[in-house]
């Protein structure tokens, strides 16, 4: 394990562990320089200290917690380390734009209070980073939607803490009005179009109608790779083709 990274990373051997981190700094390394925007969603303020290092750690991979020392990062402490990490990023990509929210998910194991400590600390940080870095660093406001304006309790699940399928479609109406142009909105509207077609369970499968509803996902998928030749329909024109010769 690497606790300075997700489980996902983890492997049999050291060298085997230290491939996949590895492996994966490089393929961000070479996406970064290319990137528009980068997305950073915060989620909580506490962070667990490794007793024997003194060092806060990414991931506990579910050690003793008696390993680890628990506290609430201090607003200057995030901004600090994010100073350094958006001068680093602005000096290989000068175009790169940053944009923050903060999960509007409740920490229940902090306290009501406590976590409304800690969302409020994450947002002095970015707030202060935006000051810092006007022309890199924007905000979302994903947590004050949720909170100011979906105030009604059918806009959470079921355990109260994070936020039901409507308010996720919400958010997702609210982000891509504001940031989407109208060009981006029509190919979403058009490839939620064939999304929709393709989800349709038929009766008869194979009768003559059904054939014929699967020819036109296909044209409608070729109109769109003709328009826009950098989308990727691979998966979906073979579901069709599957379809069609069954």
């Amino acid at each position: 394990h690497s606790p300075m990274h997700h489980g996902s990373f983890s492997a049999s051997t050291p060298e085997k562990t230290l491939q996949n981190i590895n492996d994966r700094l490089r393929q961000a390394f070479q996406t970064m320089q290319q990137l528009d925007w980068l997305m950073l969603t915060f989620g909580t303020a506490y962070v667990y200290e490794q007793k024997e290092t003194g060092k806060v750690v990414a991931n506990c991979h579910k050690l003793p917690e008696n390993n680890f020392n628990r506290r609430l990062l201090l607003a200057d402490e995030i901004v600090d380390e994010y100073t350094s990490l958006i001068i680093s990023l602005a000096a290989r990509n000068p175009n790169l734009k940053i944009l923050f929210t903060v999960s509007p998910i409740r920490h229940i194991r902090d306290g009501m209070h406590a976590n409304q400590l800690s969302k409020s600390t994450l947002l002095l940080a970015i707030d202060r980073l935006q000051q810092l870095f006007p022309q890199h660093v924007f905000y979302f406001p994903s947590y004050e939607i949720v909170l100011d304006e979906l105030r009604d309790y059918r806009f959470y699940a079921d355990d109260m803490l994070h936020p039901s399928p409507l308010a996720v479609r919400y958010l997702w109406g609210r982000f891509s009005e504001t940031f989407f142009s109208a060009d981006t909105k029509q190919i979403m509207a058009e490839i939620e179009d064939i999304r929709r077609d393709l989800a349709h369970k038929p009766f008869h499968p194979g009768s003559e109608a059904y054939q014929r509803f699967l020819g036109q996902i296909v044209l409608k998928i070729e109109r769109l790779i003709g328009k826009y030749p950098y989308l990727d329909f691979q998966k979906e024109t073979e579901l069709c083709h599957m379809r069609l010769n069954p």
